[in-house]
């Protein structure tokens, strides 16, 4: 909506390309989808109106059966260019544009019928002209793809002529035809037309036996195509009398051509106001299609939608509830990954535009949306490795050319505002892209994981938030926005769900409330040997990677390690948990499962784990940096720094 990179980033983003896309499809004149193809959503609130009102009745007249007969318009644009170089239209040509021309008084008298119930279509076809003296021209010269014999005195009577000269023709070579000394030198019984002239097929070692001109040979040779001398004369008159025939009938087509380019400037006219309907009932068909309905537009910059779906994902689409700019004019959508928060963006940018094309989108009633000046929208990765640009980076780029251009009147929308660098540094500068946005005068919709952007939020008076609905149970995201509330973190519901015990959650709890966790060394005592091979008597013969079965279960599992002398960690279905050992049965050990030197440890965790541990082993400075780094991070949060 400003630049041209913008707008492409918009359309392609919001899925505004693959609308426009859908309803250029139902559109029928070329010129019509040219014309389409070049408008932009209003930025004025009468104009967007006004466009919503056309479709609205659009809606209504397909709805009650009715069908608008748009005649003849595929090519008009082409026919139209052709007259306009002086060009002359072949009859099946002038077929189509007579259908054409005769469409505007039909189209004119449907809307006529129901002016009442359409009054906005029926002001577009009163400017329909009537060109009936043209079209009752065309219909009495042509019939179909070819002239009328009556088009006028002249073609009549030459084209009697023409009968009665072929007839002749055919009567002279059907002696031929029945004569059996003849027939034995013909291929076929047939009288074949070549180069216009009358012919008979004869075998070609018979050539000599029949005078006449040789007018034609087969590619294979076997046959001459003969004019018999006494017909050569008649050949002559058919000739001259079709020549005749063509520049008649090309005066004729030249005259009624000459009919529809004195008029061409109001033809125009009316064509311009068909291609308005043909878009018109092109965008109430895509609405009927997606199952739209009426809302109303604003200039107040208001946002409100009442179980709103995103048109490209059909019935799948979770109905939106969102309220944005009466109360206030900033935003913060919280809640898991795969949540739905980006598809919640890019229903309000596409709804944004549609309703300021004309589209009516599927909604429960009572919605209403801002015509806006500008929208700007960030959402995916923007990496760019032919710039060198990190996801970050190229977030940072994207942001600072919408805060160039982001004003009164701008709805700004950022997914994952601040992400891709570290934490803090990022929901700071997260915070301060929002704020002057804001300052800008813009309406704000953000997404994010950062609970200082959570905070910001919660504390601004004149943000409010908003999360994805989570379900605790199957730890599903349910992809519904939750207006007023804010989304917690996953990350303690998931990690119980893989097998981290409750002691360890409830610390790891308290450390997130500001908790230092313990960093004193603890002093282990050495087992003396005897102490060692006693315990080792009493452990069950486990080991790590060992196939064992779950006896009350059935189910089958590696074990891990031992918890204590009556209980150990198996991993099952990926999921770690501990079970009583009396109740596992080996059904495999690790060394007949995996070659000698095998890394078990890689059978229970991640590929990064498992580098960081073995750069930790083989003494990495990067390693214990990070690890330095870590434990530095951990301080500063207890500390308050």
């Amino acid at each position: 909506m400003t630049s041209d990179n913008h707008k492409e980033i918009l359309y392609k983003e919001s899925g505004f390309n693959d609308v426009l896309a859908e309803v250029q499809q139902l559109i029928i004149s070329d010129f019509a989808k040219a014309d389409f193809a070049k408008r932009l959503p209003a930025k004025d609130l009468p104009t967007a109106e006004k466009r919503l009102l056309e479709t609205q009745e659009a809606m209504a007249l397909l709805g009650s059966g009715q069908h608008v007969p748009f005649m003849g318009m595929a090519n008009i644009s082409r026919l139209t260019e052709k007259i306009k170089r002086g060009q002359i239209l072949e009859a099946e040509e002038l077929t189509e544009y007579g259908d054409f021309l005769r469409s505007f008084r039909m189209i004119r008298k449907l809307f006529e019928t129901n002016r009442f119930q359409l009054p906005v279509l029926y002001r577009y076809t009163e400017g329909l002209g009537d060109f009936q003296e043209i079209t009752t021209e065309i219909e009495q010269a042509v019939s179909g793809s070819r002239l009328k014999d009556d088009s006028s005195r002249e073609l009549r009577k030459i084209r009697g002529r023409i009968h009665t000269i072929e007839r002749d023709l055919q009567q002279g070579l059907d002696k031929f035809l029945k004569n059996p000394t003849i027939t034995k030198y013909l291929q076929d019984r047939l009288v074949i037309i070549k180069e216009e002239r009358f012919t008979l097929p004869v075998k070609t070692e018979f050539q000599s036996r029949i005078k006449g001109n040789i007018i034609e040979r087969s590619n294979k040779g076997t046959t001459v195509f003969i004019e018999p001398a006494g017909v050569a004369k008649a050949n002559d008159k058919l000739i001259m009398a079709k020549a005749e025939e063509t520049a008649e009938v090309y005066q004729i087509l030249a005259g009624l051509t000459g009919l529809i380019a004195e008029r061409l400037s109001e033809i125009d006219y009316s064509r311009e106001i068909l291609g308005e309907l043909d878009i018109i009932l092109a965008r109430g068909k895509y609405s009927r299609r997606i199952d739209g309905r009426m809302l109303s537009v604003n200039d107040r910059e208001e946002i409100y939608l009442n179980g709103a779906r995103y048109p490209l994902l059909g019935s799948e689409a979770i109905p939106l509830h969102l309220k944005l700019g009466e109360e206030n004019r900033g935003l913060v959508i919280t809640g898991p990954n795969a949540g739905g928060k980006t598809v919640v963006l890019k229903t309000i940018a596409l709804l944004c535009l549609m309703a300021a094309s004309g589209l009516l989108p599927h909604h429960e009633g009572g919605s209403t949306l801002p015509i806006l000046q500008n929208i700007e929208i960030d959402i995916g990765d923007q990496q760019d490795l032919g710039n060198a640009l990190s996801t970050f980076s190229g977030h940072m780029a994207n942001l600072s050319g919408i805060l160039r251009r982001s004003h009164r009147g701008s709805l700004v929308l950022v997914d994952e505002i601040g992400s891709g660098t570290e934490p803090k540094e990022g929901a700071a500068l997260g915070i301060a892209v929002m704020e002057a946005l804001y300052e800008q005068g813009a309406l704000v919709i953000a997404t994010t994981h950062y609970g200082e952007i959570k905070d910001f939020a919660l504390h601004h008076e004149d943000f409010k938030t908003a999360a994805m609905a989570f379900d605790a149970q199957t730890l599903a995201p349910k992809y519904e926005l939750l207006m007023d509330q804010v989304g917690e973190s996953n990350a303690f519901w998931i990690a119980k769900e893989k097998g981290l015990s409750g002691g360890l959650l409830a610390k790891a709890a308290t450390y997130l409330k500001g908790t230092a966790p313990t960093t004193l060394k603890k002093t282990f005592a050495k087992n003396s040997s005897k102490t060692v091979k006693a315990k080792a008597e009493a452990q069950p013969a486990f080991g790590k990677g060992d196939r064992v079965l779950l006896t009350e279960t059935g189910a089958i599992g590696l074990f891990y390690e031992l918890q204590d002398t009556n209980e150990g960690r198996i991993l099952v279905d990926k999921k770690l948990q501990t079970v009583p050992l009396r109740r596992l049965q080996l059904e495999m050990p690790a060394a007949e499962l995996y070659p000698q030197g095998y890394d078990l440890d890689s059978l229970f965790t991640d590929f990064r784990e498992r580098k960081f541990l073995r750069d930790l082993e083989r003494g990495s400075k990067k390693a214990q940096k990070q690890l330095r780094k870590d434990a530095k991070r951990r301080s500063n949060t207890v500390e308050g720094k």
